[in-house]
Order: C-alpha cells, then sequence, then structure tokens
C-alpha cells in the first residue's frame, strides 16, 4: 500500500470507529470491536490490542491474535515505557530493542500508543507486526487519533461486583 491510499485506509478506519462506537460507549465492548477493526485493516499483525492500565500496572485487555503477556509493570516492555512517558513509542526492530519482553517470536516490529482520557492514563494501545520496519509517521498519527477517538467515545468504568 503507498503512502496515499495508506492515509486513505487511516481516515476510512476512523470513521468507520466512529460509527461503531456512536450508539453505546460500553469499555469491554468498544476496545473488543476496535481491535477487530484494526485486526481487518492491518494484515500484517501477529497482536493488535490493548492493555488497562490499573492504577499501578498493565493488565491484558481485548485483541486479537496469539496469547500475550497478562500484566506489564510501568516502564518495563515497549507498553509500560510508553505508558509511564504517555508517549507513543515505535520500535522498527523488536529484537535489537532493549526493553523489549517478547510474547510472540513472529513479531518483528511494535507501535505503542498511550490512551488518555480526561488527563488520566487508562491503557495503551498495541500493535504488533510481523514485518521489519512496519510502522512509521502515518501510522503513528493515525493510530494516535485512533486511541483519541476511542477514549472519548469510551466511558472505561467497569463492571463492579457484588
Amino acid at each position: 500500500m503507498n503512502k496515499e491510499e495508506k492515509i486513505e485506509g487511516y481516515e476510512l478506519l476512523n470513521l468507520q470507529l466512529k460509527a461503531l462506537l456512536s450508539e453505546q460507549n460500553y469499555t469491554l465492548s468498544n476496545l473488543a470491536n476496535a481491535s477487530s477493526l484494526l485486526w481487518s485493516f492491518l494484515p500484517e499483525q501477529v497482536y493488535t490490542g490493548f492493555y488497562l492500565y490499573n492504577g499501578e500496572k498493565l493488565i491484558l485487555g481485548p485483541f486479537q491474535g496469539s496469547v500475550s503477556c497478562v500484566e506489564i509493570i510501568m516502564g518495563k516492555g515497549v507498553c509500560g515505557e510508553s505508558a509511564q512517558n504517555r508517549q507513543t513509542i515505535i520500535v522498527e526492530n523488536v529484537k535489537k530493542h532493549k526493553n523489549y519482553i517478547s510474547c510472540d517470536g513472529r513479531a518483528m516490529s511494535e507501535i505503542v500508543v498511550p490512551m488518555v482520557k480526561d488527563g488520566k492514563l487508562v491503557g495503551v494501545l498495541d500493535l504488533d507486526s510481523s514485518e521489519i520496519g512496519f510502522y512509521d509517521e502515518i501510522d503513528q498519527k493515525y493510530l494516535e487519533e485512533f486511541a483519541n477517538i476511542l477514549c472519548e467515545m469510551t466511558d472505561f468504568k467497569f463492571f463492579e461486583v457484588g
């Protein structure tokens, strides 16, 4: 896909996300559908999903792909580093990144986007590709927009038991 096709694809993806989330704002439903939407749009992925911040660490949320790490300590791995610094991180080659946590040996590159709602960290959007150097500034721009739409249209409240 060339640069123009990639931009057009992401613009359509973000419009689809807005339409998908317009009727309700349930956290788990929105995250599950968002991960599925990304999985369909980016076929070179081995993982597309979310880690949610519980106030101490990141906990595995809805995703598409192979099994993954369940807990990530703040600052550890690309997800923990992105969450701690609240900055998007693109890793061209995960095999050469010293703070990388390997969950799937097929992953070759990664992008992690922090998700912030009302000034508070709620989690990260994590994508792993089977291709080295898959992600670039276009992916960063539109995935940050994707995460912002999701944060605006999702309540991030969870079920209370008992």
